[in-house]
């Protein structure tokens, strides 16, 4: 019954408007009582989103389910690929419903409150493996960002293709793009006395030496590092 509401929402949708569609339509299409609508539905526009609490539910097991030696950052970019993984299960809906949502301010509204629950769920997870850290809550809450926005670029880019090109590589190419960005890394440089890029130059001069040949001194040992 639920995806029959959701399949003849949908055809009115598209055929009328979502504005220009009640509620009762869409009973009458399918055949079944009001009651049964709200039974599944608070909302005619949870009816356009009708996937997304079972998303946000594997998302948050997902992100429980780690043992805590994992990379924190690459398992919610892993998370995230869940998300997209639930658009690209039924293609023809969600390319439909991305149409539609851009011509609706109210779903487009709407849609924005699902993404920050994402990244609300995200964070949440983030702030406990950053909880050691002085910057944990401004780390974490920026990295969820960077997440959700790479995971809506890489949507966005799949729905725009009417659903025709490799949303794995998108999302690989995404996700690639934030651990690359936000994953920690060791220092550069080590034994092998490479510079790094905590090197210092002291430079060791006379007083009475002119400003010109200190700044002359400078740039040649600059030089000499990157010979190195």
């Amino acid at each position: 019954m639920r995806e029959a509401l959701v399949a003849a929402a949908f055809e009115l949708f598209l055929e009328r408007g979502f504005e220009q569609t009640t509620i009762d339509d869409i009973v009458s299409l399918a055949g079944v009582g009001r009651r049964s609508f709200f039974r599944y539905f608070p909302a005619k526009e949870d009816v356009v989103f009708p996937d997304h609490e079972r998303s946000l539910a594997e998302m948050t097991e997902f992100l429980e389910s780690g043992t805590g030696e994992e990379d924190p950052v690459k398992h919610a970019c892993d998370a995230a690929r869940l998300v997209l993984r639930m658009y690209a299960e039924q293609p023809s809906f969600s390319v439909q419903r991305y149409r539609l949502t851009r011509k609706v301010p109210g779903l487009r509204a709407y849609e924005l409150s699902v993404v920050w629950r994402y990244e609300h769920t995200l964070a949440a997870y983030l702030r406990g493996r950053f909880a050691d850290r002085p910057d944990g809550p401004l780390r974490a809450d920026v990295i969820a960002a960077a997440v959700v926005s790479a995971h809506n670029h890489a949507l966005r880019t799949w729905l725009r293709s009417g659903g025709e090109s490799d949303w794995v590589a998108e999302v690989d190419a995404a996700m690639a793009f934030v651990t690359g960005t936000w994953r920690d890394r060791p220092a550069e440089g080590g034994a092998d006395g490479e510079a790094g890029a905590d090197d210092v130059v002291v430079l060791v001069a006379s007083r009475r030496a002119p400003l010109w040949r200190m700044v002359q001194g400078i740039e040649s040992a600059l030089g000499d590092v990157q010979r190195v």
